[in-house]
């Protein structure tokens, strides 16, 4: 599956596209992904440095079933750190700006 993260601030009205500002400041900025077994996410856009953001992404699953998918967005973290480019937000260091859980059903 193809996905993509859009981030709203639904606090002003109309609410503000955040999308636009993590996006600029890219090199700043890389979404992870934590899920139960059988979901993988892949990284599909990458900042001006080579190094991936998490923006656009893809995601496998290992046939039906449920499970659950954490997306956090790190806000300066290591990129260069060991397994940070794979997804390893153990050793990227940053401060979260965004944490959120989603129950995956897969059918």
């Amino acid at each position: 599956y193809a996905g993509s993260i859009e981030i709203l601030n639904e606090t002003e009205t109309p609410a503000e596209d955040v999308t636009i500002e993590i996006l600029e400041e890219d090199e700043d900025h890389q979404f992870f992904f934590t899920t139960t077994e059988g979901l993988t996410v892949s990284y599909s856009d990458k900042d001006e440095n080579g190094n991936p953001i998490g923006q656009l992404n893809s995601l496998t699953t290992g046939g039906e079933g449920a499970g659950t998918i954490m997306i956090t967005l790190l806000h300066e973290p290591n990129k260069s750190g060991t397994g940070v480019a794979g997804g390893d937000i153990t050793k990227a260091g940053g401060e979260t700006d965004i944490e959120v859980t989603f129950d995956v059903d897969v059918k």
